[in-house]
């Protein structure tokens, strides 16, 4: 295992651009899941030039699909919701993932170290850190590869 970003960092990756739709998404999804051979939870946004625009996680949808003022609603069970779940995934189809992304990206360049990586998704609490040089994305670093990578190390 090396010790930069650029010798940890996955370069076959999935993006996103910002006009794609949430369903557009979910595909991607999907395809990040079965090129990783593990489940993806974060897909990087790029622009046409492959620049970072942000990243699109699972909170992020989660978020969307979450009523607003679910605080105010009091206990679930004695609220009405049927079919809102259903109704919610509906709307969120069309909605473009440059709506609801998240543009304060945490990113390193090439030759950061892991353990400042490490330091990083820590303190930000992040599970994927994009790898940006000339402003462009090259390759993300997962905890989760990072985490068995170390658990390699941690055996010998």
């Amino acid at each position: 295992m090396g010790v930069t970003a650029r010798e940890m960092m996955e370069t076959d990756f999935v993006a996103l651009r910002p006009w794609n739709t949430i369903s557009q998404a979910v595909d991607a999804f999907h395809r990040a899941n079965v090129k990783r051979g593990q489940k993806t939870f974060g897909l990087v946004v790029t622009d046409d030039e492959n620049r970072l625009a942000g990243i699109l996680s699972l909170y992020d949808v989660l978020n969307l699909l979450r009523p607003k003022h679910i605080h105010i609603w009091g206990e679930m069970h004695d609220v009405d919701i049927s079919g809102y779940l259903d109704e919610s995934c509906r709307r969120a189809k069309a909605i473009q993932v440059g709506d609801i992304m998240s543009t304060d990206v945490v990113r390193v360049n090439p030759d950061a170290h892991l353990l400042m990586v490490i330091d990083l998704m820590i303190k930000k609490h992040v599970r994927r850190v994009p790898v940006v040089e000339d402003e462009r994305v090259i390759g993300i670093v997962y905890a989760s590869s990072l985490f068995y990578q170390l658990i390699e190390r941690l055996r010998d």
